[in-house]
């Protein structure tokens, strides 16, 4: 019994942002500086910086974006308004959500939920995601050595607000990417799998195959 209890303390005292004081704000950024640790970091009207090696919670803002810097170790990344750009060799215990904003992981990452946005691109580089890729508009990019488990769903938008026509999005699976589970698409969209790259069930879309190192022009 007392082993088991130690052994859970240590796994909390591991966890990101574990015993770490909260930063919690209605208005202004937050800055982590490199190295620090924090609890969960939330704020409303303004971004988040994460520099690299720090080790924090959740990170959530409403009107602001968030930059992570390399080496970081995180929860859950949320935002409204606002891009989430992630360095190198990040891990996060939790996914990435955002509404207005794209979404991006440099080489190494490791994303333990989902990555959702609905108005923003998405785009992986040597990333592995435990869960899946959900959006609406935007492109899509599972780049080289990525892996997805979750498979990709496109959801149906809803009746736009304008009249103007927009292209539809581009969904490229790259080079030894990996795609688990389903891609699913509710909307036309254009999608490139590379000759090397696996992928699950393909419903709503007609695969293009390409073999060199990014898709033809279209």
């Amino acid at each position: 019994m007392r082993l088991t209890a130690l052994a859970l303390s240590l796994l909390l005292a591991t966890a990101p942002g574990a015993f770490a004081q909260d930063i919690d704000k209605v208005n202004g950024s937050i800055s982590i500086d490199a190295g620090q640790q924090a609890g969960d970091l939330q704020t409303v009207n303004g971004g988040i910086r994460i520099d690299a090696r720090a080790r924090v919670g959740d990170a959530e803002t409403v009107n602001g974006s968030i930059e992570v810097g390399d080496d970081v170790q995180a929860g859950e990344l949320s935002t409204v308004n606002g891009g989430v750009r992630i360095g190198r060799n990040v891990r996060l215990a939790g996914g990435i959500e955002t509404v207005n904003g794209g979404v991006f992981v440099d080489r190494g990452g490791q994303v333990r939920g989902d990555i959702e946005t609905v108005n923003g691109a998405i785009g992986l580089v040597d990333t592995d995601v435990d869960g899946g890729l959900e959006t609406v508009n935007g492109d899509t990019t599972v780049g080289v050595g990525s892996h997805v488990k979750g498979g990709i769903r496109y959801h149906k938008p809803n009746k736009p607000w304008f009249s103007t026509k927009q292209r539809d999005p581009k969904v490229i699976i790259g080079p030894n990417a990996v795609v688990e589970g389903p891609l699913v698409f509710e909307r036309k969209v254009v999608l490139y799998v590379h000759d090397s790259a696996r992928t699950g069930a393909i419903s709503g879309a007609t695969a293009i195959r390409y073999s060199g190192a990014t898709p033809p022009a279209q």
